[in-house]
């Protein structure tokens, strides 16, 4: 039973594309105690799809509509990246919890709107949807370093594959911007800490295609973090990282469920994007969403608004920086005691 005493509480995914569907599916499917209320997208066959699959109450195409729908308790935002910060304030305003997929803005400054409406309204609303935070392998590599087994983390070196670009005008600078914020958040949480500087570098291809691009960050405690981007990598979606502590290292396996042996040869699959390698991450992650809906406790693993802040702001001093050629400072405000 939720905080207000219903039985159920009636869930709005706005976004009925590929990560709308995917929520709307979870929301349906994995979360007890949860309806799927609305499926809301401006092309509303698809809306209406997507929620005719589901078994959804309603289909709806204005999101400002739905947020304020007195039969939606809380919502999830999986529309397009400029929508996050009207729709986040939107939620704000109608004082209903949200769960808004990465990035909630790639403008620092649209962050910062939404922390002080958080902050105006005298309490956490928004949740961001960095999913890594609860995946299994960053989940035990953090548990090593927080029980001592590690000793004092030196590095943590990371990259980020995908088959190809999405689209022809797809640039290093969005490597940073767009794929890259998952590593920037992911790595603060588990050494729990911020950046302090950050440099960035691309090798050359033979092709046209956008290179692969290298970052290496300094954070406050005195650590270096890589950060490989590589989003024509050609062979598949492969995401790793290795933590290396005073006494040990903790590194990621490739997760693949089965092993081909034929014609002498050995085997493993690479999937072809993200969604089956973080599938129970989602899950998890809307699990501990509907949690804090339902008691008002703010996720404890989860992102807030100033960890899509701190992304925002590492990902544009990172595009400067790869323009630039030279190392940067990431120039952060001073954490708001909101936030501790």
């Amino acid at each position: 039973m939720s905080k207000s005493g219903r039985m159920t509480t009636r869930i709005a995914v706005i976004g009925a594309g590929l990560m709308g569907a995917d929520h709307a599916r979870i929301v349906a499917e994995d979360l007890p105690g949860a309806t799927l209320q609305v499926v809301c997208d401006m092309d509303q066959s698809r809306a209406k799809s997507v929620a005719d699959s589901l078994g959804a109450t309603d289909v709806a195409s204005v999101p400002e509509a739905v947020i304020a729908r007195a039969d939606v308790d809380a919502v999830i935002v999986a529309s397009p990246d400029f929508t996050h910060t009207p729709l986040s304030l939107a939620c704000i305003k109608a004082g209903k919890p949200v769960l808004c997929e990465k990035p909630l803005s790639q403008k620092p400054a649209e962050c910062l709107a939404v922390m002080a409406a958080e902050q105006a309204a005298g309490r956490r609303f928004v949740q961001v949807g960095f999913m890594r935070r609860f995946d299994q392998s960053y989940a035990e590599m953090k548990a090593a370093l927080t029980q001592g087994h590690l000793g004092r983390a030196l590095m943590m070196h990371n990259f980020h594959r995908n088959v190809e670009t999405p689209s022809a005008d797809f640039t290093g600078a969005m490597a940073i911007t767009n794929s890259a914020p998952h590593e920037f958040d992911v790595v603060r949480h588990v050494l729990g800490c911020e950046y302090t500087s950050i440099s960035a570098f691309q090798p050359k291809r033979s092709d046209a295609r956008v290179a692969p691009v290298v970052m290496v960050l300094e954070t406050t405690e005195g650590q270096l973090v890589t950060i490989e981007i590589n989003n024509n990598a050609a062979y598949g979606y492969d995401v790793r990282a290795e933590l290396v502590g005073e006494a040990g290292s903790v590194a990621m396996n490739n997760v693949a469920y089965t092993r081909t042996d034929m014609r002498l040869a050995s085997s493993t699959r690479y999937d072809a994007d993200w969604r089956s390698r973080y599938h129970e991450a989602y899950v998890r992650q809307n699990r501990d969403f509907l949690h804090f809906v339902n008691t008002g406790e703010f996720t404890k693993i989860g992102s807030s608004a100033w960890d899509g802040y701190a992304a925002a702001q590492v990902a544009e001093t990172g595009a400067r920086a790869l323009t630039s050629g030279t190392k940067l400072a990431v120039e952060m405000i001073a954490k708001p005691e909101f936030y501790a």
